[in-house]
């Protein structure tokens, strides 16, 4: 069995509000220093090491678990899946 780093990350699906990055949107805008910027979208990361055959089982089993453990809500949240040898 090897060893893989799994990181899911969780963000709301696009026409979903996502009021912390409207926050920090609207704190630079105040602030005046970064025009640049016209938008801030936030997710949350979770990463996990675990043991499997290969790349493909890993992400299966993370995401039977992200779905057991009811992580994040179909309806309003995309979720990415990413494997990554450790």
């Amino acid at each position: 069995m090897a060893t893989f780093s799994v990181h899911v990350t969780i963000e709301n699906k696009p026409g979903i509000s996502d009021p912390e990055g409207e926050t920090i949107l609207n704190d630079l805008v105040l602030k005046g220093t970064h025009s640049a910027i016209s938008k801030i979208k936030t997710a949350k990361m979770l990463k996990f090491t675990i043991k499997e055959k290969d790349k493909k089982s890993a992400q299966t089993r993370v995401k039977e678990i992200c779905d057991e453990l009811r992580i994040y809500n179909p309806m309003v949240s995309k979720v990415t899946i990413d494997v990554f040898d450790s």
